[in-house]
């Protein structure tokens, strides 16, 4: 079972590293970061570490059995007893179920954690794997909608 691992300022070279030997991986389901986002990666880590310790957003990184940089899970926009939950896993790891088991494990935390009453998630049409995870974890679908111009889905979970 994977590890959810909050974001620290040292994972900052691990993570861009993670993000740059996925990015087409990532790219084929969806939009893709740009350019940007890796020429300002310093800055931009920065950034998400200072929204984490206002409280707006709980960012972590996904861990495998072994301790490796497997995928990372954000709980972004915490506000009234809910977040969004976002989440990529590496190409090399997809497939073995991390995916599920994170998202499993990030319920768990936003609701014991996190004091969250609901996850919301997104997903494209055409990412079959993502829209089983969320489905999987009791997750339903309750809105279809473009995004960056491609089909996609709102999904919402209640939590216990």
């Amino acid at each position: 079972m994977p590890t959810l691992e909050p974001l620290r300022a040292e994972h900052a070279d691990a993570l861009l590293a993670f993000e740059l030997a996925n990015r087409a991986w990532f790219a084929r389901t969806v939009p893709d970061r740009g350019d940007a986002y890796f020429a300002e990666f310093p800055a931009r880590h920065a950034a998400l570490l200072a929204e984490q310790a206002e409280g707006t957003c709980r960012f972590h990184l996904v861990l495998d059995v072994n301790g490796a940089l497997v995928g990372r899970l954000n709980l972004v926009d915490l506000a009234d007893g809910t977040a969004e939950l976002g989440y990529r896993i590496a190409e090399s790891a997809a497939g073995r179920g991390l995916a599920k088991a994170a998202v499993a494990r990030a319920c768990h935390l936003a609701a014991r954690s996190y004091a969250l009453r609901a996850l919301t998630a997104v997903t494209t049409l055409d990412n079959p794997a993502s829209r089983a995870v969320l489905t999987r974890n009791a997750f339903t679908a309750t809105e279809e909608f473009l995004l960056s111009g491609r089909p996609a889905l709102r999904y919402r979970r209640e939590l216990e």
